[in-house]
């Protein structure tokens, strides 16, 4: 079977496995966010750090590298260069919800040339001393990376199967970083350009189709001048997924959805890609910043909510009140079919007699949101939290505007909360 979607992709959330604690775990920090130096085969290597705000020493963190592209800088990738925070670790930062700790590593003459497996072994030196000065779940390694870096992401997958849970390449050119090994599983998700020697692209993700048992497909690829991407999600043996995401462009680290050769971090649908891999393997947020537990008070009466990505409101499409209308982000009007009521049971109705509803009492990630008759069960129970999101009270999860869309029409769904804008709610009157 082959799941396939424009702007998204169906994954099914992996078990996670127990959380392997390091050296680092219980102690204060050994390492504080910033640029750290290190010696590795002999010389001086050097990474920048990011812990999360209110750093727990109790709790296991996922660890997420970021490697930037060829004449890039370890600088460029924490700061997110132009596009800045929200671009920052390829936009991981702004996804993670205090859950992760962030490596930039600064690659030889701004490259990964890896001579004689020297860029693993840093690698390996890296981790090392993070998880003897911080707590890490050593099951939740992750690496992502653009060009080069994403060629460097590449041969960790080869050479470290056992160390990095998924790994992300962007646009990589090929297995310039080396491949040793390279005949053990790895979660892997590959994201190339049509116009980018996407044959190359393809070469590295087969690798992983093979040793992930995953059934042989042939995915789809937009057509030029679609101004979009497909990304195809694989059959393969359970925990060791492969995903592939192609777009209508060239050789880019940010392409953004309907702009012909845009390059925008903070605009691109490629964090959320990346994260949602990522975060299918499980590790929760840290217990220092948990999902609100109590709900502000009932009583927000005839309101419109409005998405604080788009802009647009939460619209039941052609004022439809059949059983089953799935909600849409639409342009405010104020009509009835954009007036919501939050009641002391904490339903959200519109009309006053349809309730928003998890369909078929749903509780995983991508679970659709429709109108049905009220019926007071938990899926028709919503807390409108102080940080913005709005979760449903049976999963916990968030009400999600689909592939981070914008656009009148956007459908809604539910999704791990990630902090991600497209999760962010407003009401007005």
């Amino acid at each position: 079977m082959m799941l396939v979607a424009v702007g998204m992709y169906v994954v099914t959330t992996v078990a996670p496995a127990a959380a392997a604690t390091t050296a680092g775990c219980g102690k204060a920090p050994g390492l504080n966010s910033g640029t750290h130096t290190i010696q590795s085969s002999g010389k001086s290597r050097s990474f920048i750090l990011r812990l999360p705000d209110n750093y727990n020493n109790t709790y296991a963190h996922r660890l997420a590298f970021g490697f930037h592209w060829l004449g890039g800088t370890a600088s460029q990738v924490a700061s997110g260069g132009t596009d800045g925070a929200a671009w920052a670790y390829y936009g991981m930062l702004s996804q993670a919800n205090n859950s992760t700790i962030f490596v930039a590593p600064q690659g030889l003459n701004n490259g990964w040339g890896n001579s004689n497996g020297e860029d693993v072994t840093f690698t390996d030196d890296m981790i090392r001393v993070i998880d003897n000065a911080l707590c890490v779940d050593t099951t939740q390694r992750f690496s992502v990376g653009f060009s080069y870096g994403g060629a460097m992401s590449y041969s960790l997958a080869c050479s470290r199967p056992t160390v990095f849970r998924a790994v992300a390449a962007i646009a990589a050119p090929g297995a310039i970083s080396g491949c040793s090994g390279g005949t053990q599983p790895v979660a892997y998700l590959g994201i190339h350009g049509i116009n980018d020697n996407i044959p190359s692209g393809r070469s590295l993700r087969d690798r992983f189709v093979r040793n992930n048992g995953c059934a042989a497909q042939n995915p789809p690829e937009p057509r030029a001048g679609s101004l979009t991407h497909i990304t195809t999600a694989y059959s393969c043996q359970p925990g060791y997924p492969v995903v592939w995401a192609a777009f209508d462009g060239g050789h880019q680290q940010g392409p953004v959805d309907g702009c012909a050769g845009c390059e925008s971090g903070a605009r691109s649908w490629v964090k959320q890609e990346v994260w949602r891999f990522f975060t299918q393997f499980g590790s929760d947020v840290p217990p220092t910043t948990p999902p609100p537990t109590t709900p502000p008070p009932a009583g927000q009466q005839n309101v419109l909510i409005a998405g604080g990505q788009s802009g647009r409101c939460i619209d039941i499409p052609n004022s439809s009140t059949s059983n089953g209308a799935r909600p849409q982000l639409w342009d405010c009007h104020g009509g009835t079919n954009q007036r919501w009521t939050h009641t002391a049971n904490r339903a959200l109705t519109v009309y006053g007699n349809k309730c928003l509803d998890a369909s078929g009492a749903g509780s995983s990630n991508g679970t659709a949101v429709i109108i049905w008759d009220c019926n007071g069960q938990s899926n028709q129970q919503w807390n409108l939290n102080s940080n913005g999101t709005i979760t449903g009270a049976q999963s916990g999860l968030c009400l999600d505007a689909i592939g981070s869309g914008t656009a009148n029409g956007t459908q809604l769904h539910l999704w791990a909360c990630h902090g991600g804008a497209n999760q962010q709610w407003s009401t007005r009157n």
